[in-house]
Formats: structure tokens, C-alpha cells, sequence
């Protein structure tokens, strides 16, 4: 009988796991709430699989298996999640996750599927890692993102092309799949001609020489525009994100890209561009104002979809309809703390409040003075730990409200919450004491509290 721990903080969830692996899969099942939780399980424990959700308070999925594969731990892990953002599925297959598994709304098929990852992923290990697990953990995780993305092994040779990619080239995966000799660029460019993921390790000048021009460019990721003429001979312009995936050794097994036609958008500007003198990933302070103004118009291309998901969510109510907008948004700039957090605010509307602590959290951390960002994040927080009798999550609650009134003393709310916070922990003079402070900030007018106006951004 096979050994398996599974971590989920959803108690349901978890039970309806157990179950369903003890009866149809015979199984002995350990079940853990957290990472923290499983984490000294094995210490004393160890299993034969581990079924590991990914969005994990404190310490997400992806962060446990990092620290299973840094003590040398082998042990099959099979990711659960509903998220299926890039850099999950990226960071799962590079920290050597066995399977990448969705979340929806067909329990018992998933169920059945997780019983069958588990048992091919027990066997491989038991006669060595065979074929074909890298490609099928990228081709779950790439199924799903809300854009085209396709990977090339380290041939250049096809090994990936997701339903995004069959949809905007019109070629199906199994009549691309395994092919090279930059088969896969004719749809784009009505003949054979480097994509950005051929390039990845390429020099500026090599890029630039092959007529893209670079947008970002860190270790191991590029993001470039190009124009081409697909075969129907109308002149577009590509979007482009390449980034180079390795296994859990360290060995470079493939470059993953994503493909976007933002035309529409950008089109009239780009169209009459040249490449000339454009051969760093961002302009220096020295560039030419045409080119700062290209490259800001581009990274703008971040806030046209932002205002669209803001619109959507704030003045229509349609939060799960504007959250991919947001995803299109923080592709294209990650480093935007608002996007993060409006897009934490459409999961905490849609109930999803794991997904929309982990926006605030990426906001706080980008911007970690915004009152508006910790008052989000400790109010979640202070709901959550209440729910839950977490204490640990009571006090970082506190720690971001604390925050939140040493940046506007004024602010009512917080040291209101402060006060629920401080009598949850059974600190009732203190809570008193911030009671009364939110009481007289009303009662002599003082009440501030600083927001952004979303009908303005709109």
C-alpha cells in the first residue's frame, strides 16, 4: 500500500482528498493544513508521494518542494493547484515536480487522474525518471495560461504548443509537435526565421540584427516586439516573452515563449519604427526621446489593459471577466504594485481569498509604504485569521495595520481593526484604548483615509 501526504489549508478539500485515495486508489493518506505542518511531519514520517497544493499560506507549493529538493528530499510531488500561472508552472518544473494537476469543477475525474500521476510517478522513481515527464508537466501547466505559449527542447524542436498557440496559428499540436528548422515561425512570418526563443542566449546586437527589438532583458528572459508579415501579407506586430527552463539538476532542457499580436494597440506608432540605435533592454538616460517615448509606449501597453480590468471590475461588478485583463497587464510589466493589488481585489470579491493574499502580499512587497496596499492586505488578514483561530495570522494583521497608522494616523478603520485584533489576542485594554482612538478621530472630524479613485483611472 502506498504512503501519501497531502497538504491543503482547504479542511474540506483535504478530507474529500483523503477519502477518495484511501478508498479507490488504497492508499494511506496523512493529511497536513500547511507546509509548516508537513514540514515536521517529516520529521519523523516519510512517504511515497506527496499531493501539494500550491496555494499554501505562509509557505506556498512551489516554496515547500524548493526546500524538499534542497535537503535531497526525491520524493514524487504532484502540484496541486487553480492558479496555473507561468511562473508556477516554471518554478514547479524547475524544482522537480513530478506532475502539474488543475483544480475544477469535475472532482472525480481530477480525483481518478491525481490516483494515476501518483502511481506513474511512484514507478518512475522506482525504475528512474522515464521520458516524457518534463513535456507533459509543461503542457498541463501552458494549457493554463490565457496566451499563446508554446517550448522548444534544446534541438529547437517543438515540445510544447498550447491550446493559445492552436487557436492563433490555426495548427494543431499533434501537426507540430517535434518539428524544428523554425517550422513553428512560418504562421508569423510567412517563412522560416528566428523566433526570440531561438535567440535567448544571444547577445543584444544578434537580437537586434534579427529585427526585434528588446523591451526587458534579465538572466535567462528576453521581452521583445518585431513586426512581420504573416502569409496573408498584412503587416502586424508581435509581442514576445522567451524564457529559458531548466530541470531540478540544473540542466537546460528548453526555452518556453509566449506570443501576443498587439497591432490593434500599438500598431500605428510601432509600424513606423526602426531598429536602428535600439540595442538595449531599456533606453539609458541618454537615449533619444523618440526612443524613450517607443519604450514607454510599450510598457504602457501594461496600463491600456489595467484600466480595461479596472473598468470591468469597478464600474460593471465583473470581476472574474477583468482578472485576465489584469494577467495580461503584469505579463507585460510585474513591476506595477497596483495592477497586483486591483487584482487581488477581483479574487477577494469572487471569494478567493488565498489567491487575493497572495496579490496584496506582491504589492506590499513592491510598494511597501502604500496605505492603501497594507490596509488590503491586514484587513484580509484580520478576516482570515479570524475564520481560521490563526494567531500567527492575527499578528501579521497587526504588524501591517500597525504600519498602516504610523504612515496616516488619522485613518479610523485601522485602528479600529486593531482594536477587533488586540481582543482576539486577548489584549482587551489595548483594544480599548484603540477603540477609543478610531471614536474620537470621528467624532471631531480628523477621520483620513488615503485611496485611489477608480472612476478617475478609468
Amino acid at each position: 500500500m502506498l504512503s501519501v501526504l497531502v497538504i491543503d489549508d482547504q479542511k474540506p478539500m483535504l478530507e474529500v482528498i483523503r477519502l477518495f485515495l484511501e478508498r479507490f486508489g488504497n492508499m494511506n493518506v496523512k493529511a497536513a493544513l500547511s507546509a509548516k505542518e508537513a514540514l515536521e511531519i517529516l520529521m519523523s514520517s516519510s512517504f511515497d508521494a506527496m499531493v501539494v497544493d500550491y496555494d499554501l499560506p505562509e509557505i506556498n507549493g512551489i516554496e515547500f518542494l524548493k526546500m524538499l529538493r534542497a535537503r535531497g528530499d526525491t520524493t514524487p510531488v504532484i502540484i496541486f493547484t487553480g492558479v496555473g500561472r507561468e511562473y508556477a508552472a516554471i518554478q514547479a518544473l524547475n524544482n522537480g515536480a513530478d506532475f502539474f494537476l488543475k483544480k475544477g469543477d469535475d472532482a472525480q475525474s481530477q480525483l481518478l487522474e491525481m490516483v494515476h500521476m501518483i502511481r506513474q510517478a511512484v514507478d518512475r522513481r522506482n525504475l528512474g525518471r522515464g521520458p516524457g515527464t518534463t513535456q507533459k508537466v509543461l503542457s498541463d501547466a501552458l494549457n493554463f495560461f490565457h496566451q499563446a505559449a508554446y517550448v522548444i527542447d534544446r534541438e529547437g524542436k517543438v515540445m510544447v504548443w498550447n491550446k493559445g498557440m492552436e487557436k492563433m496559428t490555426g495548427i494543431a499540436e499533434q501537426d507540430i509537435l517535434g518539428k524544428g528548422d523554425w517550422d513553428y515561425s512560418i504562421p508569423f512570418f510567412g517563412h522560416r526565421a528566428p523566433m526570440l526563443s531561438d535567440l535567448i542566449f544571444q547577445d543584444d546586437a544578434t537580437i537586434t540584427e534579427n529585427n526585434y527589438t528588446i523591451i526587458e532583458k534579465e538572466k535567462g528572459t528576453i521581452s521583445a516586439w518585431i513586426k512581420a508579415i504573416p502569409e496573408e501579407g498584412r503587416q502586424i506586430i508581435l509581442w514576445m516573452k522567451s524564457t529559458a527552463l531548466y530541470d531540478s539538476k540544473g540542466m537546460f532542457i528548453g526555452v518556453m515563449g509566449k506570443i501576443r499580436d498587439i497591432t490593434e494597440e500599438m500598431g500605428p506608432e510601432l509600424l513606423n519604427k526602426t531598429n536602428a540605435g535600439i540595442t538595449g533592454a531599456l533606453p539609458s538616460e541618454s537615449a533619444p526621446s523618440s526612443t524613450v517615448g517607443m519604450f514607454d509606449k510599450i510598457l504602457g501597453k501594461a496600463k491600456v489593459s489595467y484600466k480595461e480590468g479596472l473598468r470591468l471590475s469597478f464600474r460593471e461588478g465583473k470581476h472574474a471577466e477583468a482578472i485576465p485583463f489584469f494577467d495580461q497587464a503584469i505579463d507585460i510589466d510585474p513591476s506595477l504594485a497596483y495592477i497586483w493589488h486591483d487584482r487581488g481585489v477581483c479574487y477577494r470579491e469572487l471569494g478567493k481569498d488565498t489567491e487575493a493574499l497572495l496579490n496584496f502580499d506582491k504589492a506590499v512587497e513592491l510598494s511597501p509604504d502604500d496605505e492603501e496596499f497594507l490596509f488590503s492586505r491586514g484587513e484580509l488578514l484580520k478576516k482570515t485569521a479570524i475564520l481560521r483561530q490563526r494567531r500567527d495570522l492575527l499578528e501579521s494583521a497587526v504588524k501591517a495595520l500597525n504600519r498602516v497608522v504610523e504612515l496616516n494616523p488619522n485613518q479610523a478603520e485601522a485602528w479600529n481593526s486593531l482594536g477587533v485584533l488586540s481582543k482576539e489576542l486577548g489584549k482587551e485594554l489595548l483594544s480599548r484604548q484603540y477603540y477609543e482612538k478610531a471614536r474620537e478621530l470621528i467624532r471631531l472630524g480628523k477621520n483620513r483615509k488615503k485611496t485611489r479613485n477608480p472612476e478617475l483611472l478609468v
